[in-house]
């Protein structure tokens, strides 16, 4: 017997994909920097008149006001449903765009792209991911929200080409504007099938009585508020591990086509859309991954990994190579991505579902601080003498940094009688170490028999 809801909670996911898809591009920003560059340094009539320094700044208030916005729209989402706040969000992303086509002003681009579609952005993204992973069970929570949130990452793939076409043939304002009414009218659409699970759903998983479903039941009970979430020491060691990650990944993906012109030239929207593979992919397989080994040991690997990739970038970037900066810009995009996927994860699994707009909301403000706040060093760190290696050496430096604070996300235990309490460190090494011997299959999964779906089916009607 099949469950009649099973459809329905795909039909979420493919619609939040979509609407993400849309919203991703936020991450094509890049393309749209170096060509209002080129109009500044190429002056004349109807040319943007900004200063050099100042071109990143509508990229860093749309991401400090999307993450703001994402507590506004969480809760929200939690109060009217996701449809309605969706829509939303799809009514300020044209708004901001159609802006954008009749103004060159950099007052205009901080309101169209900064305010507008940067809460469109909140509004949209808040409503995508929760009601899609209320219908699953824990055990596919990484899955899930790996595949909704890789519609954000992937869509920099057919936005690049196509905003490089549009901004070749129709100029800037006039590519903002057909941008926004295809936005409006793709975010709107989709937003009608976005619906939570009906009240006392259960996902099937949980039903037949599988252990990681089970007791991911258990944790959901929990259901905390936000002034809970608030006072929760994991809250803050969570908040910054995104703040150093989310923030090192927007510095590099705001900056790729301008670090990849000096190898690649006119081609170098490729290395965005190729970027964009790596954050989307990013999100899926540590989805998949924290699944497996769990959320704490898969995030110590992806923000030791983006460290090193990070020092690793001094020497590429010196001597630019073009596949050399596609493969570096696509792993660092990779890592990115993962916490996208893997914080929302974390949110779900410590404080439940039915605050959860508004707790991730909470959690996500990390994502903008970090971004406003990092690219914004980044630029006046790439502005001093051998800056470009500096804003490298303290992006790896502070995300080792983070790597080591995600330890103190591992539950302490207390001691067993005539034995002593093991430390931090030791409880996380043991849930990473079974993690990764279940992954490697040295290990099953423990699962509890199934049950009879068919006798519990006819029970609950």
């Amino acid at each position: 017997m099949t469950n009649p809801h099973e459809s329905k909670g795909w039909q979420v996911v493919i619609a939040g994909t979509g609407i993400n898809l849309a919203l991703g591009v936020l991450y094509a920003w890049s393309v749209f920097k170096e060509a209002i560059v080129g109009s500044i340094k190429a002056g004349g009539p109807g040319a943007f008149q900004w200063e050099l320094a100042s071109v990143g700044t509508p990229y860093a208030v749309s991401c400090l006001v999307f993450a703001f916005a994402m507590i506004l729209a969480g809760k929200l989402q939690d109060k009217i449903g996701p449809a309605r706040t969706a829509l939303i969000g799809g009514l300020l992303v044209g708004a901001g765009f159609v802006l954008l086509g009749f103004t060159t002003s950099y007052l205009g681009w901080i309101i169209g792209f900064g305010v507008l579609a940067g809460a469109g952005f909140g509004f949209g993204y808040s409503a995508a991911t929760p009601p899609a992973v209320k219908w699953f069970s824990s055990a596919k929570t990484g899955l899930v929200a790996g595949i909704v949130v890789a519609g954000f990452g992937l869509a920099p793939v057919y936005i690049a080409p196509l905003a490089k076409f549009l901004l070749g043939h129709f100029g800037i304002q006039n590519s903002m504007l057909f941008l926004g009414i295809g936005f409006l009218v793709v975010v709107c659409g989709l937003s009608f099938l976005l619906v939570n699970p009906p009240k006392g759903y259960v996902p099937r998983e949980v039903l037949r009585g599988y252990y990681p479903a089970l007791a991911a039941e258990k944790k959901q009970e929990v259901n905390a508020t936000v002034n809970e979430v608030l006072r929760s020491p994991k809250f803050y060691v969570l908040w910054v591990c995104f703040f150093i990650g989310a923030g090192a990944g927007l510095m590099v993906i705001g900056s790729v086509a301008g670090m990849a012109k000096a190898s690649m030239g006119d081609m170098a929207f490729v290395a965005v859309a190729i970027a964009a593979v790596g954050n989307a992919a990013g999100r899926i397989i540590a989805g998949v991954l924290s699944d497996r080994i769990g959320r704490r040991a898969t995030l110590f690997i992806m923000l030791a990994f983006q460290a090193a990739l990070m020092f690793a970038a001094i020497p590429i970037t010196a001597k630019p190579n073009a596949i050399m900066l596609v493969l570096l810009a696509s792993l660092m995009g990779f890592n990115y991505g993962s916490n996208l996927a893997l914080f929302p994860s974390f949110a779900k699994d410590y404080w439940g579902l039915k605050n959860y707009g508004l707790n991730y909301g909470a959690l996500f403000t990390a994502w903008g601080m970090g971004g406003f706040v990092l690219v914004q060093a980044a630029d006046k760190i790439k502005a001093m003498p051998g800056g470009a290696t500096n804003a490298f050496i303290a992006a790896g430096v502070l995300l080792a940094c983070g790597a080591a604070l995600s330890i103190f996300l591992a539950d302490k235990k207390k001691a067993v009688a005539g034995e002593e309490a093991p430390s931090r460190w030791q409880e996380f090494w043991g849930e990473f170490s079974l993690g990764l011997r279940v992954f490697l299959g040295f290990e099953e999964p423990q699962v509890r028999a199934p049950r009879n779906w068919d006798a519990i089916e006819k029970t609950r009607a």
